[in-house]
């Protein structure tokens, strides 16, 4: 390690340049983690709901919040996230697999 900063001197390169290299490259870390994160905890709750089948292509589900109930027809499912068909309003709004799998889901018609 002294050898590195021993090198950096020789070459002229100031310890502030360092500390906003090292600070930038930090960041740029933190921010690729953090989308590593959303990806690999979707991936995970996609294969935890492929195992357990709490629900079906074509159930209508409500998925219970404590502001706002989401009632909806299932329509897909896929490794990120889940389809559901909105009656009302005639909406199609795709959930995160991470959120079906923390939230409490009523299970209301289920189509065999």
């Amino acid at each position: 390690m002294f050898a590195f900063f021993l090198v950096l001197i020789i070459l002229g390169i100031e310890f502030k340049q360092i500390g906003v290299f090292a600070s930038s490259i930090l960041a740029v870390l933190g921010v690729g983690f953090f989308a590593q994160w959303s990806i690999l905890s979707n991936l995970t709750a996609s294969v935890i709901l492929f195992f357990y089948h709490p629900m079906r292509i074509g159930d209508t589900i409500k998925i219970i919040d404590k502001e706002y109930d989401l009632t909806g027809e299932v329509k897909n499912i896929t490794g990120f996230y889940v389809m559901l068909y909105i009656p009302e309003g005639n909406r199609k709004i795709t959930i995160p697999n991470t959120v079906i799998l923390y939230k409490s889901i009523e299970l209301i018609q289920n189509q065999k």
